[in-house]
């Protein structure tokens, strides 16, 4: 296989390009394992049978908080092979919320002027300027996934666990914005139904 070059290949960001990810608001995650392979554990009756290594993707979700004080954990669901949460950015205290994204067709945005009580959901790309100094969204999507990568690889090594193939996850990751309070409902029930709906999902790989 070649080499990555980055003169040739040109790989193309999926992030809303313009767009403030530290701004406040809610971003819809989904992180896939490299190959979609199934590591986290099986689907039993419709529910999600966690193992370890399962449950220690769960736990550094929950560390993004302490990690990270502008951000809140919201609803998430571990699967066998990729993982959903709903990740908010908090206002801190004299943040500039006025910082809107540029006008991109065919990309569902959502205002800064959104209440914190309703959802929005987003991606990484170079912020536009501004006062609001949260952290962006790609610096603590890619803090989970450094951890639990590093973890993960301690559990094979010591542990046991199933080898990956390279990278534990994909190299980017899926967001959506979120708009509405009733966007926010249809995706927080998503996440909590997803193991489920686990035969009918586009992630489904036995």
């Amino acid at each position: 296989m070649n080499k990555y070059n980055p003169n040739i290949h040109h790989r193309k960001s999926i992030r809303l390009k313009g767009y403030d990810y530290s701004q406040a608001g809610l971003f819809f995650i989904t992180i896939c394992v490299q190959d979609r392979k199934c590591l986290f554990g099986e689907i039993v009756n419709g529910a999600m049978i966690l193992n370890d290594a399962g449950q220690m993707v769960e736990k550094w979700y929950r560390e993004l908080e302490n990690k990270y004080p502008d951000k809140k954990c919201h609803e998430m669901v571990v699967m066998p092979n990729h993982f959903h949460c709903i990740i908010e950015n908090v206002v801190t205290v004299g943040a500039d919320l006025r910082v809107c994204p540029y006008d991109t067709p065919n990309q569902s945005i959502i205002t800064p002027t959104v209440s914190i009580d309703a959802p929005t959901v987003s991606g990484d790309a170079p912020p536009v300027s501004g006062e609001h100094k949260g952290s962006p969204l790609h610096r603590a999507v890619q803090w989970f996934k450094t951890m639990s990568t590093n973890e993960y690889i301690r559990g094979v090594k010591n542990l046991g666990w199933e080898p990956f193939n390279g990278k534990l996850w994909q190299r980017n990751y899926w967001e959506h914005i979120i708009r509405d309070e009733q966007s926010y409902q249809r995706i927080s029930e998503y996440i909590i139904n997803n193991p489920k709906n686990w035969n009918n999902d586009k992630f489904y790989n036995q």
